[in-house]
């Protein structure tokens, strides 16, 4: 590409993603990933992920990679000192408990922490990282079987009478109804990653992750969709939490259920490639690291009738 071609790209990109000038990145990121299971992959999901936080300028992004699924993990010792947060884009084996103890340690005194789709499934048996998520999904057993987070593990969270609800009453564990097009509903407008984003918005082809369970402690609800049960009648027909802020000791989180793609999908990945899983992303890894967002709402982004995909 020619060097005046490359440049134009470069500032239309930045435009779109609503920053303005080009100062150097604020803010040093870590991605963290490397592992998914067999309904998701991270080789997909993760590089576009680097893409859309570097169009920001606002970010140099730190791709950390752990060995490959059934590898020895017991040297995977990043150091997560000197990041402003950690996006995570990970669904697999345990870590070291030193590296668990770091993490932690990161965390509570004012790390930021970002939980992209399958990762909320990561670590069920880890209590602070439960915590640190609000609430997770399925989660692996030690034989290797999906389903790990019960009832045991905490309430699930619901939107009802216009207040989140912890329910631990209902029973039922994660599930999902079949990816399709979907409202997002903007329950916490006043919060810097959702500030002047349209009160509604209709989300391109994704999984409405329901059910999930956890500790529920110190969660703000940002936005939920509603499954349709006349549409998928063993759908929850709750409003299901898609994005959630949480504090955890001196760190901030945001985690976002929004993003699926499997190792079958080719491009473009309308769950991805969707303006809102993208600027909700950009805005919400801007406050885990920084605890303000400057980035600007773009044209582009859906409204309450239309899905917007971006063309890479």
């Amino acid at each position: 590409m020619p060097p005046y071609l490359s440049f134009f790209r470069s500032a239309a990109l930045a435009l779109i993603a609503g920053t303005v000038g080009f100062a150097a990145p604020s803010s040093k990121v870590m991605l963290l990933t490397g592992q998914s299971s067999k309904y998701h992959d991270w080789t997909k999901s993760a590089p576009l992920v680097k893409t859309y936080l570097e169009q920001t300028g606002l970010f140099t992004v730190d791709v950390v990679t752990t060995p490959a699924q059934g590898q020895d993990m017991s040297g995977f010792t990043p150091k997560f000192s000197g990041y402003a947060a950690v996006v995570m884009v990970y669904e697999g084996a345990e870590w070291p408990a030193a590296t668990k103890a770091a993490f932690v340690d990161y965390m509570k005194n004012g790390g930021g922490l970002v939980s992209v789709h399958d990762t909320d499934n990561a670590f069920p048996f880890w209590k602070e990282w439960n915590e640190m998520i609000g609430v997770g999904g399925w989660g692996f057993k030690p034989d290797g079987n999906i389903g790990a987070r019960n009832e045991s593990w905490g309430p699930k969270i619901r939107w009802r009478d216009g207040k989140m609800v912890l329910d631990a009453e209902t029973p039922g564990n994660a599930t999902h109804p079949a990816r399709h097009d979907f409202p997002v509903v903007t329950r916490t407008p006043d919060h810097p990653i959702m500030k002047g984003l349209p009160a509604t918005w209709l989300h391109a082809s994704d999984e409405i992750y329901s059910q999930l369970r956890g500790p529920a402690k110190n969660v703000t609800v940002l936005a939920t969709a509603l499954p349709d049960k006349a549409k998928f009648p063993t759908a929850t027909g709750e409003n299901e939490p898609m994005l959630m802020a949480i504090s955890y000791g001196k760190g901030r989180v945001f985690h976002t259920t929004l993003g699926h793609v499997n190792s079958k999908e080719t491009p473009p990945y309308p769950s991805l490639a969707c303006a809102g899983f993208i600027v909700t992303l950009q805005r919400g890894t801007e406050w885990a690291a920084t605890g303000k967002v400057t980035q600007r709402v773009p044209a582009d982004f859906p409204t309450a009738e239309k899905t917007s995909i971006r063309q890479r």
